[in-house]
């Protein structure tokens, strides 16, 4: 006997009308996930829970977990997912081969010209760095803590430098290579290389938009407005950030060549990332087995949740649950733009309660199809939800690069929000421009030959 069996032959419930029953899968599978993300439960299992129960709605209860365990394996039989544990590899290498302090050096060379410059070098930085190891919270600990040492030199007041990185962090997560692009475009079927390419303007836009902050908000914060004196060669400084910065070139010029694919590139990314820690004499032997360790832990949990939210994306399909969801949001309103407003900022609170790579998987069967029903593209969309999600790190409960940033600057949660508020809401603002104008992210991917 199903569940709805059980519902159906209840005496209150004889009488209730074909929507409430509608309503039921949707309250079942949202309704249990919240309770048990509230009560503790680690995510993936919050969601493989709550997707067996969907499922149980409509099978038997040996059936529903016969299905599940199907759906859990399929969801991890594919060769594109490779990328992300090889590209999870190449951004600890990155983080502990010397890359960092070289990039910030190069930074330097833009930023260091600019009033309040050592804050405008930490986002340049962030989103150069950001790009390559594809990890936010992995940039808000290398960047920061290698910014930190010459900011208080320089009397940076540490709560607002440790706002600028927190909003700064997130820049290479829409700058490519992306492992949540990837992600993206594994859920959604959509092109890694199109998507890479769309990242770029809205990724350089953010971090512009943070830069443009510091000019309206530092003098009141305190920051510094002299310039700083950048005393190396500056011929010195390009050679040395060179090499680090080669890898973004090869590996999109790789994609975009066709001489390999995205997850090919990731391969390739683990071994240049390699090769360049041991050049640089920055990554030793014995730090191997810790990096790796890490990089199996990431990679394990990344990849359960990836299968848990397949058995959560089949149980949605079956109980026609997107479908209900786009009807409710389309009866809200029929103007595209207030529909888009919708779900943005529906994303934007979803964004401060979980993390990136389950809301990825979660609510991209939801929204993309509404989306596209608008007339909205899928590489497009996929930016949008991805920038949406990168100002959800940034924010309290749950912002991983928010507490990051915090401890690598030893500054206090409730002195850092204040001021991370106006960036935020600069961070916000980007957004909507990026959400109206799809020129933005689909200009240069039609320049490459996307078509949708």
């Amino acid at each position: 006997m199903t569940l709805l069996d059980l519902l159906f032959s209840a005496d209150f419930l004889a009488n209730a009308p074909d929507v409430f029953f509608d309503f039921i899968p949707v309250a079942v599978l949202f309704g249990v996930l919240g309770v048990l993300l509230l009560i503790g439960v680690p995510i993936a299992f919050s969601i493989g829970i709550a997707a067996i129960l969907t499922i149980f709605l409509d099978f038997p209860l040996d059936q529903a977990m016969v299905l599940s365990s199907q759906k859990f394996a399929n969801g991890l039989d594919n060769f594109g997912l490779l990328a992300l544990p090889f590209f999870i590899v190449a951004g600890n290498l990155m983080n502990r081969g010397g890359l960092a302090s070289r990039l910030i050096n190069f930074a330097m060379i833009f930023g260091g010209k600019l009033p309040g410059s050592l804050s405008h070098v930490n986002v340049i930085a962030n989103m150069m760095f950001g790009s390559l190891s594809g990890s936010a919270a992995a940039s808000a600990a290398a960047v920061g803590g290698i910014m930190k040492p010459l900011q208080d030199k320089h009397d940076y007041p540490p709560e607002f430098s440790a706002a600028v990185n927190v909003a700064s962090c997130p820049t290479g997560l829409l700058i490519p290579p992306s492992n949540i692009l990837i992600l993206y475009a594994l859920v959604s079927t959509t092109s890694v290389q199109y998507l890479f390419i769309a990242g770029y303007l809205p990724g350089i836009l953010m971090g512009l938009g943070i830069m443009i902050g510091i000019f309206l908000f530092g003098k009141r914060y305190g920051i510094p407005a002299e310039r700083i004196e950048f005393t190396e060669k500056k011929s010195k400084v390009v050679l040395d950030a060179l090499p680090s910065l080669s890898l973004v070139i090869i590996i999109m010029g790789g994609i975009l060549g066709g001489v390999f694919t995205a997850t090919e590139a990731s391969a390739i990314a683990v071994v240049y990332s390699l090769i360049l820690g041991i050049v640089y004499r920055e990554l030793k032997m014995k730090d191997m087995m810790p990096l790796l360790i890490e990089s199996v832990v990431t990679t394990s949990i990344v990849l359960l949740m990836v299968a848990t939210s397949s058995v959560m994306s089949w149980s949605m399909a079956n109980a026609d649950i997107p479908g209900f969801i786009a009807d409710f949001v389309l009866a809200a309103s029929e103007n595209p733009i207030m529909i888009m407003l919708l779900m943005n900022v529906i994303l934007l609170v979803v964004g401060t309660f979980m993390d990136m790579t389950p809301a990825v998987l979660i609510f991209t069967p939801i929204f993309l199809p509404i989306a596209v029903q608008l007339g909205i593209d899928p590489v497009h969309f996929g930016i949008i939800l991805v920038f949406n999600l990168c100002i959800g790190i940034c924010t309290p409960p749950v912002g991983t690069a928010l507490f990051v940033g915090c401890s690598v600057s030893k500054t206090k949660l409730g002195s850092v929000v204040p001021k991370l508020l106006p960036l935020f809401g600069i961070m916000v603002i980007t957004l909507a421009i990026v959400t109206i104008f799809p020129e933005i992210s689909l200009w240069l991917p039609r320049l490459a030959g996307y078509q949708q």
